[in-house]
């Protein structure tokens, strides 16, 4: 994009790479990426501390309803902010928001998170009005871009978005009515199942063709294909179904079904003859947290496992692990760190991949049901702090940014 067409724009929302004021505010991935690691230890450790010492947290919003809305809509997304305000204007060739309004931006999800962290000093649901706020907002925001930059076939991720915001309302609605936020909770994950399903399925394939290229491989990741939209269009079909009829036979069925396709669609992308570079194996890694979710859901659904150990799959392993997978790749990618994971990135995913098997284990081994979530809850905090100690520096300093 020229200069000339820049200046010519007509636009209320102020963008390109901000080059004065804090490095922290110059590119969207800088703030959302350090603010969803520092939350997911936060968080985390708050959730324990209420568990084991019977610290209050989340006022008359409830503890249980507080730790599940955090993860869900706090630290994922903070990390999905990060992401797209970094990918879209790389989809859009447009320039991307920084400076002051991503500043308000950041500072709308922080107020969500005290809002709801102290939900009793505004009032219930004002607090959640506050917090309800920042989807729609990043919602528009990216429809604003994609839409100017008539990038027609990336609505669907504006599709998962509204599913997102509405899922977020829904949810404070449920604590506000009944206190079941089962379906809420459903919702939201399916939709960031989806999100991984379709943004998984650009970018790890081709991160991985890209390496075993730089390698001399000659069998590369199989292209975009039917299958691939087999995958997503039943899997869609499989959670839509897991949300509303999350017992039903029907569902087991096209969760079974879904969860072979997506097995099939990682199998085709060879994640195997990645070991040599972990940034690029941990992608895979997360992805296989979706097919085996699915195949645990189809197992909750006929009465074989705890409906929580399979939401947890979903939650833990294909977010969480896919998430951190993402936010270090594309910080190193956009600081000008080496595209190579460090030890430290290495024992951060390890750690994280402990929690993910770790969490739907303690509903499998009911005598070992503490020691589990507890061993789930530290490695979730100790992967994240590492995170944070590691790409924080790099997240806050100016560095020349360049594409991923």
């Amino acid at each position: 994009m020229t200069e000339t067409r820049t200046s010519s724009t007509r636009t209320p929302i102020p963008r390109g790479i901000a080059r004065t004021g804090p490095a922290l505010f110059s590119y969207g991935f800088r703030p959302f990426f350090l603010a969803a690691g520092i939350w997911a230890v936060v968080a985390m450790a708050l959730w324990i501390a209420y568990l084991t010492a019977g610290i209050g947290i989340g006022g008359s919003y409830g503890a249980a309803a507080w730790h599940a809305h955090e993860m869900l809509f706090g630290y994922t997304s903070a990390a999905l902010a990060g992401f797209l305000l970094t990918a879209v204007p790389n989809w859009t060739g447009r320039l991307p928001v920084s400076g002051r309004p991503l500043i308000g931006l950041i500072l709308v999800w922080l107020a969500g998170r005290l809002a709801l962290l102290f939900p009793d000093t505004l009032g219930l649901v004002p607090a959640m009005a506050v917090d309800a706020a920042f989807l729609p907002v990043l919602l528009a925001i990216c429809a604003r871009e994609i839409v100017a930059g008539r990038k027609w076939k990336d609505l669907k991720i504006l599709a998962v978005l509204a599913a997102l915001s509405l899922g977020n309302i829904g949810f404070h609605l449920l604590v506000f009515g009944t206190g079941d936020i089962g379906f809420a909770s459903r919702l939201a994950v399916g939709a960031y199942v989806m999100l991984i399903g379709i943004i998984g399925g650009r970018i790890v394939p081709s991160f991985t063709r890209n390496w075993l290229a730089r390698n001399g491989a000659t069998a590369l990741p199989a292209s975009y294909s039917h299958l691939d939209t087999a995958a997503l269009l039943l899997g869609l079909c499989a959670l839509a179904l897991w949300v509303v009829l999350p017992l039903a036979p029907v569902t087991a069925i096209a969760c079974i079904i879904a969860g072979v396709l997506h097995a099939i669609r990682l199998w085709r992308w060879r994640g195997w003859t990645t070991g040599g570079e972990r940034l690029v194996l941990v992608q895979h890694a997360g992805y296989v947290f979706v097919p085996l979710g699915f195949l645990l859901v189809a197992g909750s659904a006929i009465g074989r496992l705890e409906p929580v150990s399979a939401l947890h799959v979903f939650t833990v392993g294909a977010i969480g692990l896919m998430t951190l997978a993402v936010m270090s790749r594309a910080t190193r990618g956009h600081t000008g760190l080496p595209l190579t994971a460090s030890p430290v990135t290495a024992i951060s995913y390890l750690m994280i991949l402990v929690a993910a098997l770790a969490r739907p284990l303690a509903g499998l081994m009911p005598d070992f049901t503490v020691e589990l979530l507890a061993l789930s809850g530290l490695c979730w905090i100790a992967g994240f702090s590492l995170f944070v100690a590691e790409y924080a520096p790099a997240l806050i300093r100016r560095r020349r940014d360049r594409p991923a």
